[in-house]
């Protein structure tokens, strides 16, 4: 009896064995590394997209503020920044 168990638990750990090894084997085809890269261009594309909406939203952002400002009558660029007024002689910022 117990060698039919140990007969059953060696056919089922060499039945997973094999179908990872297949698996491994299948990512090194022509079909599965073109599907890997397709994957990795994918994730590129979703994260170049979403570069894109962060910039588009600062950029809106950043327009309101101008929008803002010039009905309140303020000019932008004469606010002094957060560095201060920059000393060409000194080659810094002063604050």
């Amino acid at each position: 009896m117990k060698r039919v168990l140990w007969l059953g638990v060696g056919l089922a750990v060499g039945v997973l064995v094999y179908r990872a090894a297949a698996r491994k084997a299948a990512a090194f085809t022509p079909q599965g590394i073109a599907a890997s890269a397709r994957d990795t261009a994918g994730g590129l594309v979703g994260s170049v997209r979403n570069f894109i909406d962060d910039v588009r939203d600062g950029m809106a952002e950043r327009e309101d503020q101008i929008h803002a400002a010039f009905a309140e009558g303020v000019a932008l660029d004469q606010d002094e920044d957060e560095f201060g007024d920059f000393d060409p002689e000194e080659g810094s910022y002063r604050r």
